[in-house]
């Protein structure tokens, strides 16, 4: 294998970025440097759609099943006690409403449940669904207090809170481990995989020694480069298991289309956010989106592509070109 690592995508031979070595070390340090020679560009993309809502039952599984058609490999539920669904509910019927589908958390708030019933629950939706389950944990959004109150338990200190979500990543992995008493096992094995979303320094160090895939938590104005920051430091705290890291991030801007909530809150447009550099945000035709995904692929290493539901018809041909690639 060459090392670094090349690409090549429907042909074309990327450039390696090792021959701007030079350059990189004068604008981000050695680290960064070292880091972007290193960067495994290789694993195939995969795309999921972000769904919390749905008008009835029939509405919600509707929703899977066109998921599940327009050719995403997953369908995750974010965790909040406000406006959207409950996520292991609603992902157990989403499942049991599609065929190939995966489903997942996205991300479910450690504060809120005994990691071991947390780890029984997921356990039982990988079992039912023959294997499609994936797990994302997270510390709490920073906005989340007031859920916390409405639970009646205390939001405590960023550092409080990450302990607390180490010692439930250890309780769930030995809960699924064969030694455990629980049951039904998970029908992965040796486990479903775990997703932690992660933005600080110590959580992205958290999920590089601990997850599977790691969701980038960064601003929907973010650019490559703060994304890059955070990679470098996912790379230097997982050390050799950095390249079996799945990286995603979540997509606020799609051809010309952005959520409503970056709309009215931000009162961003797609355009915007793409002048700005963001890279949350792909703009132009279907082939101008997969260039851009291909080229940050190679320079960031991100391959797992999340969108809101309300982007995923626009984002659909894309999907259907890189899957798998």
């Amino acid at each position: 294998m060459e090392w670094p690592p090349r690409v090549n995508v429907k042909g074309r031979a990327r450039t390696n970025h090792c021959d701007t070595f030079a350059t990189r070390r004068r604008r981000w340090g050695d680290r960064l440097a070292t880091t972007l020679c290193i960067m495994n560009t290789t694993r195939p993309f995969r795309f999921g759609v972000v769904a919390a809502q749905a008008r009835s039952g029939d509405d919600w599984q509707a929703k899977a099943r066109r998921v599940e058609a327009l050719g995403y490999a997953t369908l995750v539920v974010p965790d909040g006690l406000r406006y959207i669904l409950a996520p292991l509910p609603a992902l157990a019927v989403a499942a049991a409403a599609t065929q190939t589908l995966r489903v997942g958390t996205y991300v479910i708030d450690n504060d809120f449940r005994n990691p071991v019933l947390l780890a029984k629950d997921a356990a039982t939706i990988d079992f039912l669904s023959n294997g499609r389950f994936e797990l994302g944990l997270g510390a709490g959004r920073p906005d989340a207090a007031e859920d916390n109150q409405l639970l009646g338990i205390p939001f405590e200190s960023g550092a409080a809170r990450l302990a607390r979500l180490a010692a439930a990543l250890q309780a769930i992995k030995n809960a699924w481990s064969e030694s455990s008493p629980l049951s039904p096992r998970p029908a992965q094995r040796p486990r479903p995989p775990i997703l932690v979303a992660a933005s600080g320094k110590q959580m992205l160090a958290l999920a590089a020694r601990e997850a599977d895939i790691i969701a980038l938590g960064t601003a929907p104005t973010a650019t490559e480069d703060d994304v890059l920051q955070k990679i470098v430091l996912i790379r230097e705290a997982a050390g050799q298991r950095f390249d079996g890291i799945e990286l995603n991030l979540n997509l606020m801007a799609v051809a010309d289309q952005v959520p409503q909530h970056i709309s009215r809150r931000m009162n961003l447009t797609a355009q915007a956010l793409a002048d700005a550099g963001a890279a949350s945000a792909v703009v132009g035709t279907t082939e101008q989106m997969c260039e851009t995904l291909q080229a940050r692929r190679e320079r960031l290493g991100v391959s797992y592509i999340m969108v809101a539901d309300e982007l995923m018809e626009a984002f659909a041909p894309v999907v259907q070109r890189l899957s798998g690639h």
